[in-house]
């Protein structure tokens, strides 16, 4: 076959290059791919996901494992309440569920006489999951780890067993009677009691020409005057507040 002057030859090179940009192009796909849950594009070598849905799996990852220790409190505390429907479980001798299930007791120790109330049996685990200062009495060699008895000054029984109540269930359920010792207890333990702090200045602040008078407030001004501004800044913001809400609903 004869080939003029102007006729061109094809060359091996134009398929090498295809080819190469063939790979060139499944190359660049495979450093790239979609992610499933935003379907947003991202770095293969990104390890299956893009980074944002990774850290967001990763708080959820979290969020649900703190949900699952406190559902086990939950339920370990709903199994210590059934058990202390039995009265030889308020006293601080040794009973069978207290060995089986619990491992430490708080005894309440109200008033000037400091005579012991019956004891709230719980668990080391959950005390010190749920306060600093559980956890340095009870991870250290101090008396209450030793003993398994923490006793707590200047508080009712009921206030006591409401306070652990909460650290178990978060449920922030008492009467006005308890409001002083709670927010005591919340502050002193450092727990992060935000429901239970909220709920106690709410009481206190409804009730505050009842409460001021009593005995509990007077020694909480010698005691704690810090938590007496904070009940004061609280009446005032909601007095502020209220005030607000009526300014509002006359304009309108």
């Amino acid at each position: 076959m004869a080939f003029g002057p102007t006729t061109q030859l094809p060359t091996v090179t134009g398929e090498g290059d295809y080819e190469m940009d063939m790979e060139s192009e499944s190359d660049s796909d495979a450093e790239t791919m979609r992610c499933i849950s935003c379907q947003e594009d991202y770095d293969a070598h990104d390890g299956g996901t893009c980074k944002e849905c990774y850290d967001e799996a990763n708080d959820t990852e979290e969020d649900l494992k703190r949900e699952i220790e406190d559902l086990r409190a939950k339920v370990a505390f709903l199994k210590l309440c059934d058990s202390m429907d039995y009265p030889n479980h308020y006293s601080t001798a040794p009973t069978p569920y207290s060995t089986r299930f619990s491992d430490v007791i708080l005894v309440a120790l109200e008033g000037t006489s400091g005579a012991p109330a019956p004891a709230v049996p719980a668990h080391k685990a959950v005390l010190a999951s749920r306060s600093p200062v559980f956890r340095a009495m009870l991870e250290n060699e101090m008396e209450e780890s030793r003993s398994g008895t923490i006793k707590i000054n200047d508080v009712s029984y009921e206030a006591l067993r409401a306070f652990v109540n909460y650290l178990y269930t978060a449920d922030a359920d008492f009467n006005e009677h308890m409001a002083y010792s709670l927010l005591v207890l919340a502050e002193k333990y450092q727990h992060n009691a935000k429901l239970v702090l909220e709920a106690s200045l709410s009481m206190i602040t409804e009730n505050m020409d009842k409460l001021t008078k009593r005995e509990e407030f007077l020694e909480l001004k010698e005691k704690d005057p810090h938590l007496i501004v904070e009940i004061y800044e609280a009446s005032l913001s909601k007095q502020v507040n209220t005030a607000a809400c009526k300014d509002s609903s006359q304009k309108s």
